[in-house]
C-alpha cells in the first residue's frame, strides 16, 4: 500500500508539471493562429431606368400683385371687403366722399352749357356780318371781330369740356375697384379716415391661381438641362417640375417651364428660370421658399449605387469594391442625382461590381474580406 500511493504522489507531481507546459504550448497555437478576415455586406452595381433630374432652392412668386391706392383726397365712406378674403376684378373695395367732387362736375356742365349758348349767339352775328359785307352797309372789319368773337367761345367750350371731363374721372375715383383677381391684405385704413395720393398703399391683392415658382439654375447645368430635353427624332421632350415644400412633402401639381431669363447674373454664373404652377387649394404662398426639381419624363438606363456605399473625403467620392479575390479596392466615381436610396454614377463602376455598403469602417484597401451579398433595398 506504500508502494502504490508513493506511485500515485509522484504521478500526481508529474502531472501538475506537464499540465501548464501543455497549456503554454495551446496558447502558443492559439497566438500564431492568423485572425480571421472581416465579415462586409456587398450590393452588386445595378442598371436601372432612371430619369435625370436637378434640385434648386426657389422662391414662390405671383403672377400678379397690386398695390391699391387712392387717386384723390378724401374721407372713406365705405370698406368693400373683409381682410383676407377673395376677391374678383371689377368688385367695390373702397368708396370715398362723392358729393365734393359731384359738385365739381356740375360745374363743369354748366360752364360748358354757358359757353355754348355764347358761342351759338356769336355764331348767328358772325353770320349777319358776313351777310351785310354783301350790301353796301357792310363792313369787313365787322366780319372779322365777330369771326374772332365765335372761334375764342368755341375755344372757350373745348376748355370746358376738358374741365367736365377731368371732374367726372376724378369722381370716378372715390369709387376703388379691384383690377384682378386675387387675395386681399390687411387694409392700412378704415372707416371715416382721410387717404390721398399721399397716403401711400391702401391694401395689396396678390393672385393666387395659377402661381409663379422662380429659382437660380447655374449655366453648366442649364447645358445639361437643355440636352436631356433632345430626343433621337431631334425634338425636345417635356419636362416636369416638381415643388416640394418646407417640411419635405411633395406639392401634389406638375408645373410647366415658361421663361429663362436671358441675362446671367456674372457674380453666381446663374440665371433665372421660371415655372407657372396650378395653385386651386391655395398651398402655395408669395414669397415662400420651395424645393424646386426638373425632371424628364422618359428613363434611361445609367447605373446606380446604394448611397450608403459612397464615401467623400478631400478628394471627392469614391467606394470600396471587392475584387474576385475578395480583397478590397479603393474605386473613385464620378455621381449624379440621387434617386430613393441609389445615387446615380456617371463614372469609375461597372454593372455587376460587388460595393461594400455594409462593415466599410472595418476593412481598408487591400485586406481580405468575408462577403455576403445583401438583398436589394426593398426586397
Amino acid at each position: 500500500m506504500t508502494k502504490e500511493r508513493g506511485l500515485h504522489v509522484r504521478v500526481f507531481w508529474l502531472f501538475c508539471l506537464v499540465l501548464p507546459l501543455l497549456t503554454g504550448c495551446d496558447e502558443k497555437k492559439q497566438a500564431a493562429a492568423p485572425p480571421a478576415n472581416p465579415a462586409v455586406g456587398v450590393r452588386p452595381v445595378a442598371m436601372k431606368g432612371v430619369s435625370q433630374s436637378f434640385e434648386f432652392v426657389g422662391h414662390i412668386k405671383a403672377t400678379d400683385k397690386v398695390d391699391v391706392r387712392a387717386r384723390v383726397e378724401g374721407f372713406i365712406e365705405k370698406v368693400g371687403f373683409r381682410e383676407g378674403q377673395d376677391v374678383k376684378a371689377g368688385d367695390l373695395l373702397y368708396q370715398l366722399e362723392q358729393p365734393p367732387f359731384q359738385a365739381q362736375v356740375n360745374t363743369a356742365k354748366a360752364s360748358v352749357a354757358q359757353f355754348e349758348a355764347q358761342h351759338r349767339n356769336a355764331q348767328v352775328t358772325l353770320d349777319r356780318a358776313q351777310y351785310l359785307l354783301k350790301t353796301v352797309a357792310g363792313q369787313q372789319s365787322n366780319v372779322d371781330t365777330a369771326l374772332a368773337a365765335e372761334r375764342a367761345l368755341a375755344a372757350q367750350i373745348e376748355g370746358a369740356r376738358a374741365q367736365l371731363e377731368t371732374a367726372e374721372i376724378n369722381l370716378g375715383y372715390t369709387v376703388i375697384r379691384s383690377p384682378i383677381d386675387g387675395r386681399i391684405g390687411r387694409t392700412a385704413y378704415t372707416l371715416g379716415n382721410l387717404v390721398n395720393p399721399a397716403s401711400g398703399v391702401l391694401a395689396t391683392i396678390v393672385s393666387q391661381d395659377p402661381i409663379y415658382v422662380l429659382f437660380p439654375v447655374s449655366v453648366r447645368d442649364l447645358d445639361i438641362i437643355r440636352e436631356a430635353r433632345r430626343t433621337e427624332e431631334g425634338g425636345l421632350a417635356k419636362i416636369d417640375i416638381r415643388v416640394h415644400l418646407s417640411n419635405g412633402s411633395e406639392y401634389p401639381h406638375r408645373g410647366v417651364w415658361n421663361l429663362t431669363d436671358p441675362q446671367v447674373d456674372q457674380q453666381t454664373d446663374t440665371l433665372i428660370m421660371r415655372a407657372t404652377i396650378p395653385n386651386p387649394e391655395r398651398q402655395l404662398i408669395d414669397g415662400q421658399f420651395v424645393t424646386a426639381s426638373i425632371r424628364e419624363r422618359r428613363e434611361a438606363p445609367r447605373l446606380v449605387v446604394p448611397q450608403a456605399a459612397v464615401q467623400i473625403d478631400q478628394s471627392g467620392s469614391y467606394v470600396l469594391v471587392v475584387d474576385e479575390q475578395n480583397k478590397v479596392e479603393q474605386r473613385r466615381i464620378q455621381t449624379g442625382p440621387n434617386r430613393d436610396t441609389d445615387v446615380v454614377v456617371t463614372s469609375g463602376l461597372k454593372e455587376g461590381e460587388k460595393v461594400i455598403v455594409d462593415g466599410i469602417q472595418k476593412v481598408r484597401p487591400g485586406q481580405a474580406v468575408q462577403v455576403t451579398e445583401l438583398p436589394a433595398a426593398g426586397s
